[in-house]
């Protein structure tokens, strides 16, 4: 038993780290007599955490598995496809999509330079479904195919996630919806933030006047274009 809780601790000593968020060095944290090791940045059920919590490394990390997902499914919901595009949205929709909704309650604070790393993955991958055209904007790919964007699904998942809370069995549950720190930093959002931080309603951007009516897309895919 004793030898089996020395190799226990001894592989917990290996494999384990913490994570200091302030400017200055933490001070040594010692586990059964040996030092853990500091590390700028660790993965914790799926969710890359960094010293300040910035979320950099999470969403690039989010950004290259969805790049490679893309990727070996490009045979299915690619260009040269001949899936109809009422069967390749759900795939997108059902493989895709959960990757960078994963967690998306707490890096969903993260700043706008971020967020738009995967709002252009998006964009990338819904206009290799419909194989529209260059003179297309993204904004109207979006809004034909009903689509939402990466804030509008931060916003939504946040209050489902405040709504469970609030009726959740465990009265502490509701803790975690407590009030912002008083010693705010400036250009820091925080999660409770995120019911109010992309409050703005989506104006949809003027037609160009390339195409006269209609644009019929590859893959049985089309998109509505009202003359202006």
């Amino acid at each position: 038993m004793a030898d089996k809780m020395a190799y226990e601790g001894e592989r917990n000593h290996i494999n384990s780290g913490h994570l200091y968020s302030q400017k200055r060095t933490c001070p040594l944290v010692y586990l059964n007599n040996k030092q853990l090791p500091q590390t700028n940045e660790v993965k914790y059920l799926g969710i890359h955490l960094d010293r300040r919590l910035t979320w950099r490394q999470h969403i690039t990390m989010k950004r290259k598995q969805l790049d490679h997902k893309l990727r070996s499914l490009y045979w299915l919901i690619g260009r040269k496809s001949q899936l109809s595009l009422s069967n390749k949205l759900p795939v997108f929709t059902l493989t895709l999509k959960p990757i960078w909704t994963y967690g998306i309650q707490l890096w969903g604070s993260a700043s706008n330079s971020h967020l738009d790393t995967l709002d252009r993955f998006q964009s990338k991958a819904l206009r290799l479904l419909t194989n529209a055209p260059w003179f297309v904007p993204n904004a109207i790919i979006r809004n034909d195919l009903r689509v939402t964007t990466i804030r509008q699904e931060v916003k939504k998942h946040y209050n489902t996630y405040r709504q469970r809370l609030a009726v959740h069995p465990n009265h502490l549950a509701i803790t975690l919806l407590q009030g912002l720190p008083c010693n705010k930093r400036l250009k820091r959002h925080y999660p409770e933030e995120l019911v109010t931080r992309f409050n703005y309603q989506y104006v949809r951007p003027p037609v160009s006047k390339i195409d006269p009516c209609r644009l019929n897309l590859k893959g049985n895919a089309s998109l509505e274009v009202s003359p202006s």
